[in-house]
């Protein structure tokens, strides 16, 4: 078996190929291409999938393509969805392209002089000046509607289980479209595979048609399985819906981290195979450790180290570590206060605040503090009574009766976390 094949099938990544692709790519380096739809101005850990098997392609001595669809996006792929995709105007479309690029140019190696540096295109490029008589004449022809009809993408939507009935043409035609795509770069860039998800079965399998029909010539199809949570929940988006960005302004570091640090055993199990470069024995081992110790945890946090580096960098992973150590109570005063203010309030997101001039914080009785300067606590007496039983910390430190804050305890030299017990925290914001 190529050894390529091999390593999606070890890590659970490999769903099915058309016959004779392990063949191709045992006989030569190939040029393989995955698609990505640019829906927004950032991918998020949902492409992640895509983006490690074009970067395993290419550590197997393959050459990988990203194509950013420019064009297609403005169309949307029926596949897997039951309604109709907002379409974009030209000019957010081209801003979405950009940022796609940019970020994709951070995961595989275009630079060198290797033969197998990745690519990236975009297929708004040779799209945009072809004019729909002539798309219809030199390629719709060469595909029948039956064909089209079959694919199960347009029968789930035409048949209403997808959620929907119907779709328009606009979306009929996205398998054409991407079709000629995988045309367009077998003649122009060599490309003879498709990569992507299960779902793209059906679009991928039209460009190989359509190159054997037009082009006389012999293409491939590979698949990967769309990934679930264990219990069979959608993958890569919070409990609220949103979606975990790779752009950080869009989801820090911090937030990121905790995503992968939370996943549950099994998940991490599985996760720790798909998102990571790690070897077969390392994993393998990593993995009969963590179960004579399920609770250190030892699986999530090496998951959530890889890639949390592979995405941000290593500096942006020791910051969220260390954000992450404070919250669970294994940290400094010092580390504390040396957090910047967007990492300090994404730690403790939800936490009251209130507003308090610096000279009712700098110098002020902690038993003042506590109760008349910001209403944590109801009365002086209730704040002396938790102060005797040493139920608070101010920057997840112990004081007593005799505590006053100074400057060098602000956070960002604006905060103070105060904190009853272990659970009941109380920002103050200085001004």
């Amino acid at each position: 078996m190529n050894s390529f094949i091999e390593e999606l099938k070890w890590r659970g990544l490999f769903s099915d190929m058309m016959p004779g692709t392990d063949e191709q790519l045992n006989k030569e380096m190939t040029t393989a291409y995955i698609g990505f739809d640019p829906t927004a101005d950032s991918l998020h850990i949902g492409s992640l999938i895509q983006i490690k098997i074009l970067a395993h392609f290419q550590q197997h001595g393959h050459k990988p393509i990203a194509l950013v669809g420019g064009a297609t996006g403005m169309i949307g792929d029926p596949s897997g969805k039951s309604a109709e995709r907002n379409l974009l105007d030209e000019e957010t479309l081209l801003h979405y392209v950009d940022c796609l690029k940019n970020q994709l140019s951070r995961f595989l190696n275009f630079d060198g002089n290797e033969t197998n540096k990745a690519e990236l295109v975009n297929n708004y490029d040779w799209m945009k000046n072809i004019s729909f008589l002539d798309f219809a004449k030199n390629v719709g022809k060469n595909i029948t509607v039956n064909y089209m009809m079959a694919k199960d993408s347009v029968k789930k939507r035409l048949t209403g289980e997808a959620g929907v009935d119907g779709m328009s043409f606009t979306e009929f035609t996205y398998q054409l479209i991407q079709g000629y795509d995988f045309l367009h770069l077998y003649q122009n860039n060599g490309v003879k595979l498709q990569m992507g998800g299960s779902d793209q079965w059906g679009n991928i399998t039209t460009g190989t048609e359509l190159i054997r029909r037009k082009a006389q010539g012999t293409a491939f199809a590979l698949t990967v399985p769309l990934i679930t949570k264990a219990d069979g929940s959608k993958f890569g988006k919070s409990e609220s819906g949103e979606n975990y960005w790779l752009d950080k302004k869009k989801t820090s570091p911090y937030k990121f981290y905790q995503f992968w640090l939370n996943a549950t055993d099994s998940d991490a199990e599985r996760f720790i195979k798909f998102y990571t470069f790690l070897p077969k024995e390392e994993i393998e081992s990593l993995i009969e450790e963590h179960k004579t110790a399920e609770h250190e945890r030892k699986l999530q946090k090496k998951l959530a180290e890889e890639v949390t580096v592979w995405v941000h960098g290593r500096e942006e992973y020791e910051k969220a570590m260390k954000a992450s150590e404070i919250l669970f109570g294994k940290s400094t005063a010092e580390d504390l206060v040396s957090l910047d203010e967007e990492i300090f309030l994404e730690i403790f997101d939800g936490v009251p605040q209130k507003e308090v001039a610096k000279s009712d914080v700098l110098g002020v009785n902690i038993v003042d503090l506590l109760s008349e300067k910001t209403g944590f606590l109801k009365s002086k007496s209730e704040a002396t009574r938790e102060l005797k039983g040493n139920a608070i910390s101010v920057n997840k430190e112990k004081v007593n009766e005799v505590y006053t804050a100074n400057e060098t305890d602000l956070i960002d030299g604006k905060f103070l976390l105060l904190q009853k017990g272990k659970k009941n925290y109380f920002i103050i914001n200085v001004i």
